[in-house]
């Protein structure tokens, strides 16, 4: 039958028909019953005439009555995934049985569904078609399309995972946390890939601090290059390098460049790399006094860069690792010590979090590769 409307809210009246009437599309609603429907009040009379008066609770929110009030987080908790999903396969099939195929679901299921979505959004947003089987969307029905197309596409692509990495499109800032030493070694090579396959993105090298591991954790730093003995449990990690040492003097020193022995290497002066500052005894020294020997420290410096020029301008020796030193064989003169040492075993180590991050991936990749050039 062809159903007259009467349809009243705070914002006014309009009045129209509609028919032929799907029973699915107006639920409950029989001739003379007076009850909740489409979030109104509505009655239907009898007779091929009959009036549904809909008594609204309070504007319309659509372009033409102005937004409705903001929704907090109660309004929110009475939406899930599926009444989304309903919303979007009414709006594309137009259609109750063809959307619940869609949704490979009942009609009745449907039904239910779109009674809670005019029951979340006070608005119809369906109305039965004029002409044939249908329905068809309301001005506010039409206005939530973009908007749900928008939320449903991003979460579809969260589920779906995070895109591929581009390094030539990434403007990422990456930060490496990094002791000077295996900076050193691993900075012109990592620099350069990095700079020659992603030109958009940003390196920070940064000292490594005593709260690093919580600043991993933080994702503050992506990744931190230590000594295998600063490794962490809880941490991801990743061989490097391992790096033998050596013993650099001056071009012309006083002594020659012939193989040094032990005696000759305990009475010269050394120069040390002291990490906190102001240290006299190291890694050499731990060596020399499991042999019953010692040596004399007589400069200590916190950074390696100073080492080559005051070993280029004094009678200092000074015993450091091997791929720091080669860099200036042209400068110094290179010698393996008169003594076992443990090779210096480097490490990344990152946080679990970022293990599955393509981006982080291909940093790490960068990294590897530097390491064994």
């Amino acid at each position: 039958m062809t159903v007259k409307y009467e349809a009243r809210h705070a914002a006014g009246r309009a009045v129209g028909s509609i028919g032929p009437i799907d029973p699915v599309d107006i639920e409950g609603c029989q001739p003379g019953f007076s009850g909740r429907h489409f979030g109104f009040t509505c009655l239907i009379a009898a007779g091929p005439a009959a009036i549904i008066a809909l008594n609204g609770g309070g504007p319309m929110p659509d372009a033409e009555h102005g937004p409705g009030r903001p929704a907090d987080d109660t309004d929110l908790a009475e939406i899930d995934l599926g009444l989304l999903l309903a919303l979007e396969a009414l709006l594309r099939e137009r259609n109750v049985t063809r959307a619940a195929s869609r949704l490979n679901i009942g009609q009745p299921a449907l039904s239910a569904r779109l009674n809670r979505l005019r029951q979340v959004f006070a608005d119809p947003l369906f109305v039965p078609a004029a002409a044939g089987r249908g329905v068809v969307p309301t001005t506010r029905a039409v206005e939530l399309q973009a908007e749900l197309a928008d939320v449903l596409g991003k979460l579809r692509r969260m589920v779906e995972g995070p895109a591929v990495f581009d390094p030539v499109r990434s403007q990422r800032t990456f930060v490496v946390a990094i002791h000077e030493n295996p900076a050193v070694t691993l900075a012109p090579g990592f620099v350069a890939r990095l700079t020659s396959t992603a030109a958009r993105a940003r390196l920070a090298f940064v000292h490594p601090t005593r709260d690093v591991v919580d600043r991993l954790e933080r994702g503050e730093i992506d990744i931190l290059v230590t000594g295998a003995d600063g490794a962490h449990g809880d941490l991801m990690q990743r061989p490097l390098f391992e790096d033998s040492f050596l013993s650099a003097q001056r071009k012309g020193h006083p002594r020659g460049n012939g193989a040094l022995d032990l005696d000759r290497f305990c009475a010269l002066d050394h120069l040390l790399i002291s990490a906190d500052g102001g240290g006299f005894s190291g890694l050499v020294d731990d060596a020399l006094a499991a042999l019953g020997r010692s040596r004399r420290v007589a400069v200590s410096i916190q950074t390696y860069a100073l080492a080559p020029v005051i070993l280029a301008h004094s009678d200092c020796i000074c015993t450091l690792p091997r791929r720091f030193l080669m860099r200036f064989s042209h400068e110094l003169d290179l010698t393996p010590p008169p003594l076992d040492l443990p090779p210096a075993r480097i490490v990344a180590l990152w946080h679990p979090r970022n293990q599955e991050d393509g981006a982080h991936a291909w940093l790490r990749e960068c990294l590897y590769h530097a390491a064994a050039s």
